[in-house]
Parts: C-alpha cells; structure tokens; sequence
C-alpha cells in the first residue's frame, strides 16, 4: 500500500528546511526485523536546529513519531500515517569530556558510547556494549543490561517538544523508572551526557568484552529480531514465564520464539508484521493462561494493520490452535 505523498505540501510550508524528506519509504528496510510498511513521510533533519524548524512549522494534528536504529521497533504491514523521523549525522557526534563524562548525539549506537568512553579510561559505561540500540532509544526506555542502567549513568539531555521548543533535561527531569522514561511521548531527544569514573582502557575493554561473550553465548544476536521482547514483571524474568509456557520455538508464519532466548522473537522465514506481532500475543496469553501473569510490550510497535486486519490483543491465537 501507500500515502498520499504530503511532501510538496510540507516543503512549501518550511521554505528553509534542510532536512531530506522522502514519501512512502518503507520502514522495513530500515527496521532490524525488516517487517513493516511505509512511513507516509520520512524526515532526516539536518541538526537540531531544524528539527526545531520543523516541528514549530507543521500542523499541530499532523501525526509524528521517531525512530533511531530501528533495534526495538516492530513496524505495521500497513504502514505508518503521518511523519517518521529519522536522526542522521547531525545526531551523531560523540566526545570525552572532562570530569569523565562522555556526551553524545542520540543516534549514536550505545557500543559506540561504551567503545569512546574506554578509549578516554572513562569507567562505569561499558554495560552499553550489551543494548542493541541508539542513545535516544536508551533515553527513552532507561535502556539498561547487567546491573547497570542508563539512569544510573545520566547527567543531562536535551530534547525537543511538539512546539519546536529545545529543553535542556537533568536525571531528575527524566522521571526514570524501569524501562520508561517520564518525559512526554513526542519530545524528541537529540544529546545526552553521561557521568562515569576514572578507569583504564584495558580494564574497561575487558569488561566490554565479558559483556559481548555473554550476548553471543546467550542471546540470538545475529538473527532478524528485536532485543527482548517483553519487560520483566515484577519478582520474574519474562523468559522463564514464556518458557514455563510452553512457547520456546512457538511459531507463527515466518516468525518464531528463540530456543535460545524466548524472550526474543525472530524473524526466521520471511515474516510479515503481524506474523511477529500475532506470535507475541500469542505468548502473552498463553503466559496469561499458565502464571496469571500479564507480560508487557518491551518492543515498540508502531503503525497500522492491513485493511480489515486487526492488531494487538485480538491477534493472539486460541490456547486449542496448534502454532
């Protein structure tokens, strides 16, 4: 399917944009399951300041959603209305600073701000070498992996609202909790620093390197999939519950639950948006059935289904249908 192509309409409305705007661009080339339909407007700005541009120029009801490495994003066969913005290069200077701080723009892989902080002996970040994502992505979830979260390492970030406004936000700001970050929904971040310790680069590149044996040892890095999939309840680890289940190696068209991990699913036979999606709620609800226990989303799903399909709960296949 496809949008109506909106892009004349937004480059006469923001004469001075200097940003790259692209019409009906398919989300699932730019998504690490490689499902999904297109963005109706895809929008990679050239900085922050014309983010801003952009942002305070269009109209208020135009729907706006961000995406960074496309890690933890499940995308809709049916694409998504609206604008998807895209940070580029104009988000991804990164730098050591004194006082062992390391700042970084918000499309900056997490490896990448783990690998500068050892090569500056800065401490306390290597646990970024195990999350699959980007910096604005960490923002917004409290990304975090062995022991460690990004609340833990925070000293400030900016963003940029609905309006066009650039906010300059500390820890407490960020109103962090597990996987969430209280900051409204359509800011979106640009730039985050972050406070570590004094440490040796040998030291720290151990570490990282502990941290990538682990995730290849235990986790199926090197399939189409989308990190874990659901947040860990309170008092359980979502992937004992799914495995208690009975979903290790459930599957649903081209989509599959890990055997090495059934926190993760994957798209092993070219999988459509709501095969993965239909497999997820699946899970939920057989988990549901076997604990009592509701798993939530970790994965972010975006966009709409098909004509006529549904999407979220009404997907989840009956208990009796063998998968």
């Amino acid at each position: 399917m496809s949008f109506a192509d909106i892009t004349p309409d937004l480059r006469a409305a923001l004469p001075e944009l200097r940003g790259r705007l692209t019409p009906n661009a398919m989300m699932a080339d730019i998504t690490w399951f490689r499902v999904g339909g297109p963005a109706q407007v895809l929008f990679s700005p050239a900085d922050e300041a014309d983010l801003a541009y952009f942002l305070k120029g269009i109209a208020p009801d135009l729907p706006v959603f961000v995406v960074g490495l496309g890690s933890n994003l499940l995308v809709r066969d049916g694409g998504v209305p609206g604008v998807v913005i895209r940070l580029g290069r104009g988000f991804s200077e990164i730098k050591a600073e004194t006082g062992h701080r390391v700042r970084a723009g918000t499309v900056v892989p997490d490896v990448k701000v783990a690998r500068a902080a050892a090569d500056a002996g800065v401490a306390g970040l290597a646990f970024y070498r195990g999350i699959p994502g980007s910096i604005g992505g960490a923002l917004r979830m409290n990304a975090g992996a062995h022991g460690r979260e990004t609340k833990d390492v925070l000293v400030e970030a900016r963003a940029v609202d609905r309006q066009g406004n650039i906010h300059v936000l500390s820890l407490a700001d960020m109103g962090f909790t597990y996987r969430h970050a209280g900051v409204p929904a359509d800011w979106i971040f640009t730039q985050a620093t972050f406070q570590g310790e004094p440490g040796t680069t040998a030291d720290i590149l151990k570490a990282m390197d502990e941290v990538a044996e682990y995730r290849e040892a235990n986790q199926p890095i090197k399939e189409r999939t989308g990190g874990s999939t659901f947040k860990n309840p309170p008092g359980h680890s979502a992937w004992k519950l799914v495995d208690a289940a009975g979903c290790r190696g459930l599957r649903v068209g081209g989509a599959t639950v890990s055997e090495m991990h059934c926190n993760f699913l994957i798209n092993d036979q070219n999988a459509s948006g709501e095969d993965v999606e239909q497999l997820g709620e699946t899970v939920r609800a057989r988990v549901k059935a076997s604990s009592g226990v509701t798993l939530e989303w970790e994965i972010i799903r975006l966009g709409q289904p098909r004509d006529g399909r549904p999407a979220g709960e009404a997907l989840a296949l009956p208990a009796d249908v063998a998968v």
